[in-house]
C-alpha cells in the first residue's frame, strides 16, 4: 500500500528521487504515466498488468475509450532507479504535469502520483474545502 507524501526536487538533469518507502514496494522498476488532474501516476509492475489488461478490454469501437488507451499508452514508460534511488522524469512528463523543481509524490493506495508541488497544494486545498460534500457523494458508491 503506498500512503504519506513527499516533498522532492527535480534536479538539472531531470532526476527526481522516489521514498525509500515507495521504492522498497517497487522492485528495480515500474511504469509511470501521464494521470488525471495533470499528475503522473505510478504503477508497480504487477498493478500495471492489471490496469494494462482493463485498457485492453475497453472497446476499440467507442471513440473515447480509444482517446483514453492511445493517452495512456503513449504517455507510459519504464522507470528505472539509479543508485541514488531517482529515476528520470522525461521532458514531456514534466511539461504535462508542469513540474518544473519542487513536486509532492503521494501514495495512492495500488500506485502513487507525482504532482507539481504548486498543482498539488491547489488541488488539496479545494478538496478539503468540499471535503464534505465529497463524502456525501460517495453514498453512491456503497462506501
Amino acid at each position: 500500500m503506498f500512503m504519506g507524501e513527499y516533498t522532492h526536487n527535480v534536479d538539472d538533469k531531470g532526476r527526481l528521487i522516489i521514498p525509500a518507502k515507495f521504492r522498497n514496494q517497487l522492485g528495480d522498476k515500474f511504469i509511470l504515466i501521464k494521470w488525471l488532474e495533470h499528475a503522473l501516476y505510478g504503477f508497480p509492475l504487477n498493478e500495471w498488468e492489471i490496469f494494462e489488461n482493463k485498457l485492453k478490454a475497453l472497446p476499440m469501437t467507442n471513440k473515447d475509450a480509444r482517446k483514453f488507451q492511445r493517452f495512456v499508452f503513449a504517455s507510459a514508460i519504464e522507470a528505472e532507479f539509479d543508485k541514488q534511488g531517482r529515476i528520470v522524469l522525461p521532458v514531456t512528463l514534466r511539461e504535462y504535469a508542469n513540474i518544473t523543481k519542487t513536486t509532492v509524490i503521494a501514495g495512492s493506495g495500488a500506485g502513487f502520483e507525482i504532482w507539481a508541488a504548486d498543482t498539488w497544494q491547489a488541488y488539496t486545498s479545494d478538496v478539503a474545502e468540499n471535503f464534505d460534500d465529497i463524502a456525501d457523494g460517495l453514498v453512491d458508491f456503497n462506501f
